[in-house]
């Protein structure tokens, strides 16, 4: 006997939850397999969301439809805008989260969506129909015996792929501490003719809050006004705050770390994955910052319900009594008691040159991969890909034209095109730094940027379209209002004093006195009174106000990139054959004809962000395919 679903998402992590999510709202029937129903959407490691370029991408997510910021409001525990010192292309939420009510939350959403079942079992082989290289994806059997078919399946398996822990010269196989590992997904897109290579993670110990002198520590709490990460109204920002404290390391931890490098599975072959460079274990710190002393370390909540602590930079897969030895040496942490200490785990993925921008893998029709197994670190981008996978595997089978994000509509779309475009040598984390269009891809307006796509698609209801476009309609009237509003010489020379601004010697429009450092247009409405009856009488959200005010300081440069995004954009307009032969071009080096033929880009765009792929190649492919 078989059941037949529409889609079927493999694993129930960050990816696979969106994913499912997005698939079942937009009027797929969505199987969601998972191994465990209890750990939906679980925190495997940090028990936080955001952060620096990652917040950006909670936000977009909100933006298009999904869920992770509507869960992060309801479960956090502090939050904090990340970089407010510096310009607003790099202001980043993050919010640690309550563990357990996360998974619980996003447990009672996709119980509660329609067109969503759930399967509580284990994959263990992909069933295909076709010869390689003609195939498409059939179904899914599982560990009880039982199969599925469906018309796309969605790969998003996480750090379970013949998952290995590793703890000094202790290891098991397992998905994560607790958990089995996956078998048999691997061999069957193997056997395929996919290519397979093997990533390493780690986390940190495990800690009894009723163990740790925190007066001994330093306090780091939350913003004084914190915000929240849905641009939904159906949310709102945390009320009751609990803090975080900030731990060092000193150089006798550091002594006592050294002496197990000799029996670290990470530094005598044990490992052979590679490990996240932007998140290194602590014995990686100390080999990589030799000469330093001292490592900050963040201790962190778990939840308001239990006493367990993360402590955040201590990730290692040093033998425990080693990580129990270092732990018990640093302040505050003199008598700690350990839940667990930390482990490293290797685990399968498949390099994303594999993949088309949809996710859609290249060798076999209606296959989709996210997160994880492409490569990538962290839940932010994992549900970045899950989501966008769920709605082109709907798209796909109902005959809908695709959803590609570009780099210059979001970080979303950098993200992706990354991973297809350059593949990755170690696991992916975002970075401002990778978006060259970034002061266009802020926190703040990712609705702005977002919404209409995500309505359109269906994943916005009318309702919260509403709510955007209110938004939307106050930052124009704003900015409107402060461009025709003129302030006399000398009417807020008591405010300008309070920020160390020049007076005005002659009159000036609202709009050219913000762009001014130091003045907001919060402060400015406190010492002009038609300004503030502006905002007040239309209802102006402070959302909006800060929206508006961040437009004019930032209106030079947001114009020049839009200006440079333009004219990048022919390259994106130009196509090239999906069969076209690039061995015939005698005047393309080899190495770009090889990484040609190997990525096949769809457009002289994404050719040109091949590596290895050079501007005169590019140019040989414009003479071939019109400037």
């Amino acid at each position: 006997m078989t059941l037949h679903y529409d889609i079927i998402v493999i694993g129930g992590g960050h990816a696979g939850c969106e994913a499912a999510s997005a698939a079942a709202r937009l009027g797929s029937r969505t199987l969601l397999l998972t191994m465990d129903m209890t750990k939906l959407a679980n925190m495997s490691c940090n028990p936080a969301v955001g952060g620096v370029a990652k917040g950006q991408i909670v936000r977009e997510i909100d933006a298009l439809g999904g869920r992770m910021a509507r869960i992060t409001d309801r479960t956090t525990l502090q939050f904090r805008m990340l970089n407010r010192s510096k310009g607003a292309a790099m202001w980043s939420p993050r919010a640690q989260c309550d563990k357990s009510r996360f998974s619980a939350e996003w447990r009672h959403e996709l119980e509660n969506t329609e067109n969503l079942y759930i399967w509580q079992d284990a994959a263990v082989e992909l069933l295909f129909e076709g010869e390689n290289g003609h195939s498409r994806i059939a179904g899914v059997r599982t560990r009880m015996g039982v199969t599925f078919s469906a018309e796309c399946v969605i790969l998003t398996a996480g750090t379970f792929l013949n998952g290995l822990m590793h703890c000094g010269a202790a290891h098991a196989a397992g998905g994560r501490a607790g958990d089995a590992a996956a078998t048999g997904i691997t061999e069957s897109l193997a056997d395929r003719g996919f290519e397979v290579g093997r990533m390493k993670t780690g986390t940190p110990a495990r800690l009894d809050a009723r163990t740790i002198n925190f007066d001994a520590l330093e306090l780091q709490n939350g913003d004084e006004t914190p915000s929240k990460f849905s641009f939904s109204t159906d949310t709102q920002a945390v009320k009751h705050q609990l803090p975080c404290f900030l731990v060092y390391t000193t150089a006798e931890v550091h002594a006592i770390l050294r002496s197990g490098f000799d029996r670290s599975p990470l530094f005598n072959g044990t490992i052979h994955g590679i490990g996240p460079r932007y998140c290194p274990s602590i014995e990686d710190k100390l080999r990589t910052f030799a000469e330093k002393d001292q490592h900050q370390l963040f201790l962190e909540p778990e939840g308001e319900s239990t006493n367990e602590y993360y402590l955040n930079g201590f990730s290692s897969s040093l033998p425990w009594e080693v990580q129990y030895e270092a732990l018990h040496r640093i302040r505050g942490l003199e008598n700690v008691h350990i839940y667990r200490p930390g482990y490293a785990i290797e685990y399968d993925y498949f390099p994303p040159t594999q993949l088309h921008h949809t996710l859609e893998t290249k060798l076999v029709e209606g296959l989709y991969f996210a997160g994880q197994v492409n490569g990538t670190t962290g839940y932010e981008e994992a549900a970045a890909q899950g989501l966008m996978a769920g709605i082109n595997a709907h798209h796909k089978r109902t005959g809908k034209k695709p959803v590609i994000l570009q780099r210059d509509q979001a970080y979303i779309g950098v993200l992706i095109d990354d991973l297809v475009t350059k593949g990755v040598d170690e696991p992916y984390r975002m970075f401002t730094s990778r978006a060259e269009y970034r002061i266009l891809l802020r926190q703040d307006n990712a609705d702005l940027r977002l919404t209409p796509i995500g309505h359109e698609i269906g994943l916005i209801t009318t309702k919260e379209f509403a709510v955007f476009e209110q938004k939307k309609s106050f930052v124009e009237s704003l900015l409107s209002f402060a461009r025709r509003t003129s302030i006399h010489a000398g009417e807020i020379d008591d405010y300008l004093k309070t920020v160390d601004s020049e007076p005005m010697r002659q009159g000036k429009r609202v709009y050219d006195l913000v762009l001014r450092n130091g003045i907001t247009v919060e402060g400015l409405a406190d010492a002009l009174p038609k300004l503030k009856n502006f905002i007040e009488k239309n209802g102006i959200s402070p959302e909006a106000v800060e929206e508006a005010e961040i437009q004019i300081k930032y209106n030079g440069y947001i114009q020049r990139e839009k200006h440079i995004a333009e004219k990048l954009h022919r390259l994106e307009e130009i196509a090239i054959p999906d069969d076209f032969d690039y061995m015939s071009m005698q005047s393309l080096t080899i190495e770009a004809r090889q990484k040609l033929i190997r990525i096949r880009p769809k457009t002289i765009g994404q050719a040109s962000r091949i590596p290895g792929v050079s501007p005169a190649d590019i140019n040989v492919l414009l003479v071939k395919f019109g400037r």
